[in-house]
C-alpha cells in the first residue's frame, strides 16, 4: 500500500463526492487519500477483484505525531452497516475488560524489548 498526497476536506458534498469519485476512477490500487476532517481516517481504493469493481474503502488507523499512520494496516469499513456493527463492539464493556485483562497478563515491555 502506498500513501497518497490526495487530501479530502468535508467542505461541500459535491465536493467531496467529485474527489472520491475521481480516487475511485484514477487512483491506483490501494492508493490512500487523507480525510482532512477527522485524523486517523483514510479513503483507500480497492482494487477490482474477479466480477467485482474497484470500491472506496474507509480505513481508520491512528496516526503518530508525524500524521502518518501508526499501524501498517487498519480497519477497513466499506458502509454504515459495518461502522454501526463495529460500534456495537467497541462500546461494549467486556471488550475493555478484556483489554484490561490482557494487559495484565502480557509481560510489561521496557525499552522496546520483551520481559521475559
Amino acid at each position: 500500500m502506498s500513501f497518497a498526497h490526495h487530501r479530502i476536506d468535508q467542505r461541500s458534498e459535491p465536493d467531496s463526492t467529485s474527489k472520491l469519485r475521481e480516487l475511485l476512477e484514477r487512483g491506483k490500487d490501494w492508493e490512500r487519500a487523507r480525510y482532512r476532517a477527522v485524523p486517523g481516517v483514510f479513503v483507500v481504493r480497492a482494487p477490482a477483484s474477479g466480477s467485482k469493481p474497484a470500491q472506496l474503502m474507509v480505513e481508520i488507523n491512528p496516526v503518530g505525531p508525524d500524521g502518518q499512520p501508526t499501524k501498517r494496516s487498519g480497519l477497513f469499513l466499506r458502509n454504515v452497516q459495518e461502522l454501526e456493527v463495529y460500534r456495537e463492539i467497541l462500546n461494549n464493556p467486556a471488550l475493555a475488560k478484556l483489554l484490561e485483562d490482557v494487559e495484565r497478563v502480557n509481560p510489561r515491555r521496557q525499552g522496546g524489548i520483551r520481559e521475559i
